[in-house]
């Protein structure tokens, strides 16, 4: 007598004309390959899928998404009674598309199929999706960084936070967005562990080289980013500190070049982009201290001083709390992606 097996758990991933195809099929590959690769690669006992990755569609009809990548979905949207679990992958969308406009039918989709008890999973930006139907107001929720400005405009009822990797909004665990790009990594494994078993997951990180991105996103993203806005004064704040971030008092030193009282600009300046000027101040020294660790030798406390601080510990706290690393833990992160030749060695103490 034989024990019978288990059929494998249906995943459904949205395609759309805007799906980053990398992440689409890299998802269907290690979600596919869930309780048989290992297995074939190391000779164990034959196994079998534990996954069955679907692509859906607002129809069955081929199409090409981002890059000219050609998709040729599987079942439409219409068709899908009731799934277990659906998941959002990362879209090519400007840092200013909130979606709110477009797939009215695939909003109303997602919204019934969380309404029949599906966990909902995205990857980067398809979390900009999930945003626009509404199942992420009052919920703590996770993109791509650089989409943090259009979830502080558009979504303003959503606590989004562009540090972690991960983010479980609800106590069921039924929705959960992931971080940025190659976030759909974590995604993965984290649905492979919870719908299959961890060691799964542990193998099947094992086979693909998938390393969880434990540090989260803060290492990899940009502090200062040129928001759109119509304040002539807040853009004259900006470009005089872009070139004037090193002075010891900054922001009193803005304020007089702008030659309005200082509360106005600080309300201006935080009405027009999101962040305080001393927050502004405080970004743009660490993205040149970030710079400096991944191009020069200086050491920690030297760079300190090039940037505007006076207190090595200070500017130490400062980077660890905007970027999630010490400054030597930065660099030897980034270091080698910055052109050194392997030959240079450089110490910066923690």
């Amino acid at each position: 007598m034989t024990d019978s097996v288990p059929p494998a758990i249906d995943a459904f991933i949205l395609a759309l004309p805007e799906t980053a195809g990398s992440a689409l099929y890299g998802m269907v590959d290690v979600l596919a390959s869930t309780g048989t690769l290992w297995r074939e690669l190391t000779g164990e006992s034959r196994g079998h899928r534990l996954i069955r990755p679907r692509i859906v569609s607002p129809s069955l009809k081929p199409f090409r998404c981002g890059h000219g990548i050609p998709i040729s979905p599987d079942i439409d949207i219409a068709k899908v009674a009731r799934p277990g679990v659906v998941i959002l992958p990362e879209l090519w969308l400007a840092p200013t598309d909130d979606l709110n406009a477009r797939y009215q039918d695939v909003k109303e989709w997602i919204r019934d199929c969380y309404r029949d008890g599906a966990t909902i999973y995205t990857a980067c930006s398809g979390s900009v999706l999930l945003a626009a139907t509404g199942l992420l107001d009052g919920r703590d929720a996770t993109s791509h960084w650089g989409y943090q400005d259009l979830f502080r405009r558009s979504f303003p009822a959503i606590r989004f936070n562009p540090k972690p990797n991960l983010v479980i909004a609800d106590p069921a665990g039924r929705i959960v967005t992931a971080g940025g790009t190659t976030s759909w990594h974590d995604l993965a494994l984290h649905i492979i562990s919870r719908h299959c078993s961890p060691g799964e997951a542990l193998r099947i990180a094992k086979v693909y080289l998938l390393k969880w991105h434990d540090a989260g996103q803060l290492p990899f993203a940009s502090l200062v980013r040129r928001q759109p806005h119509a304040d002539a004064m807040v853009r004259r704040a900006e470009e005089w500190l872009a070139k004037n971030f090193r002075e010891a008092n900054a922001v009193a030193a803005v304020v007089d070049a702008c030659g309005i009282p200082e509360r106005s600009l600080k309300r201006r300046f935080k009405a027009a982009t999101g962040t305080t000027l001393i927050e502004h101040v405080q970004n743009l020294r660490i993205e040149k201290a970030k710079q400096l660790l991944e191009t020069g030798g200086q050491s920690a406390d030297e760079i300190a001083v090039i940037v505007g601080y006076d207190n090595p510990a200070f500017f130490r706290r400062l980077f660890k709390r905007s970027t999630g690393l010490t400054p030597g833990a930065y660099r030897r992160m980034f270091r080698p992606l910055s052109g050194a030749t392997g030959a240079e060695t450089f110490a910066v103490a923690d």
